[in-house]
């Protein structure tokens, strides 16, 4: 995907949509509730770092964590997903899929979202300021709200996962925003090549550690247990999906 270069040396897109998800009952989620049904909002919306794992949600104001065990804190604060990858979706699948359909807070354009480097940092209107963390992984919530026949695994298998990012600087934000890279690492840990490793390429695990504290604690300690023992012994590959950020 060609990135747009910003004047600072950085790269920019835009935001097109910024979305929210009210609380919706459904059978197929452990938590019985979701905000995984996420909408545009018109309205400018605030953005702070919401607290640890199992305390904190999301970090966009007004929106839905339904799980906390495995979703929500600091680490996954927002969501982003490329409206590129959507229009591919859109063809693979037949449908269409309006933004925040995937459960994304931000639908961008002119960003290569899948690309980010873990660690990068992103300017969003003219005060949030947010560091890609990690990639999406692929739950049963996901597959139940898309209603796609092995949806996880055929996700898992495209890598083209989108982007959770922590909250560096608070700030509020709406749809036609410019989004900036500011900051771009030099370890090469991509967000597509950190979800190939927890995925389908445990060999690539040794890789993703480059990325250091950028990487949550919890992918660094997955990351460093299958480290391992790829250097003991060939391991199996993992169940696609089966890796819970």
């Amino acid at each position: 995907m060609t990135r747009s270069p910003a004047p600072s040396g950085g790269y920019t897109g835009k935001l097109l949509s910024v979305n929210l998800g009210r609380p919706r009952a459904e059978a197929y989620t452990s938590a019985r509730v979701t905000g995984i049904d996420k909408r545009p909002v018109d309205a400018p919306v605030a953005v702070s770092a919401p607290g640890a794992r199992g305390v904190g949600g999301s970090g966009l104001a007004g929106d839905t964590v339904g799980d906390l065990r495995h979703h929500g804190g600091d680490d996954q604060a927002v969501y982003a997903y490329a409206r590129e990858d959507l229009d591919h979706w859109e063809v693979e699948l037949g449908r269409p899929l309006p933004g925040g359909v995937f459960g994304e807070n931000l639908t961008t354009r002119g960003l290569d979202v899948n690309g980010a480097l873990i660690g990068e940092r992103w300017r969003v209107g003219p005060e949030l300021l947010l560091e890609v963390s990690t990639a999406r992984i692929p739950c049963r919530t996901f597959a139940g709200w898309l209603g796609e026949r092995g949806w996880v695994r055929r996700f898992t298998r495209a890598a083209r996962p989108g982007a959770y990012l922590r909250v560096v600087q608070p700030g509020t934000i709406r749809a036609g925003d410019t989004v900036e890279v500011v900051h771009r690492p030099d370890h090469g840990v991509s967000v597509s090549l950190c979800f190939r490793a927890l995925t389908l390429e445990p060999e690539s695990l040794p890789r993703i550690l480059a990325a250091g504290d950028a990487l949550p604690a919890q992918e660094r300690e997955i990351a460093r247990r299958r480290a391992s023992a790829v250097g003991r012994r060939r391991p199996e590959a993992p169940a696609v999906g089966s890796v819970q950020p």
